[in-house]
């Protein structure tokens, strides 16, 4: 799963790398991005500026409009047929921007954290979906960060990962009108070897916690790693 992810880069960055997306003003830094805040992404309605879109989907069709958390991410297989998710994956589709998501390794009762990013520097994109409710003629618009099986790094911490957009013709391919066959040819694991990860300080386990010093290395002792 994804359940927690960092944005903290310049708008520069993000020109380079997409440079078809206006970031328009100053962008929020945000070291630990939690389910039910807002993030930033890029929709196929809007594919020339970033949106502010809350992370947890909000179905269209949904009674309350409540965001509950429990639609943070969609997995990738069988999505095409969960009420949720089915028409989002054909017709609303998002990329979510990040430059790390978070995962956790047990080690008896103690969870340790870990920052998972390219190896290149590149932006983390991971392939999402977004929906829209109607709140008395106000839009709510939400996403979802879609998940699959991990590749050889992301294993090594949890059995699943976010689906990753890795160059830019994905990213553009992604946001267009194509059927629903060449959507799935994306819903895979990141390559082996694309990905690095470290251990953090643990005060990301606490959302109130959000700064730089988030993305710090812990040292860890060589055994462990050789045990991958």
């Amino acid at each position: 799963m994804c359940g927690r992810f960092s944005l903290a880069v310049s708008e520069s960055k993000i020109q380079e790398e997409l440079p078809f997306v206006d970031t328009g003003n100053q962008l929020r830094r945000n070291y630990n991005i939690a389910p039910t805040q807002h993030a930033y992404v890029v929709t196929n309605a809007q594919p020339d500026r970033l949106q502010y879109l809350t992370w947890g989907l909000v179905p269209f069709w949904s009674k309350e409009g409540k965001n509950t958390g429990r639609l943070i991410n969609a997995r990738a297989e069988g999505i095409e047929s969960k009420p949720s998710f089915r028409i989002p994956i054909r017709k609303q589709r998002c990329l979510v921007l990040a430059d790390s998501f978070y995962e956790w390794r047990k080690s008896g009762s103690e969870r340790i954290p870990y920052r998972i990013l390219p190896k290149n520097g590149s932006l983390l994109i991971m392939a999402g979906i977004w929906d829209e409710w109607d709140k008395e003629g106000y839009p709510v618009k939400s996403f979802s960060v879609i998940t699959c099986q991990p590749n050889e790094e992301v294993a090594f911490l949890h059995d699943r990962m976010p689906v990753l957009l890795t160059n830019k013709e994905a990213c553009a391919e992604w946001l267009d009108d194509i059927p629903l066959d060449d959507v799935f040819q994306y819903l895979s694991p990141a390559p082996n070897d694309y990905l690095k990860l470290y251990r953090v300080p643990s005060n990301v386990n606490n959302i109130r916690n959000n700064g730089p010093e988030l993305h710090e290395e812990i040292p860890e002792s060589l055994d462990l790693f050789s045990q991958r």
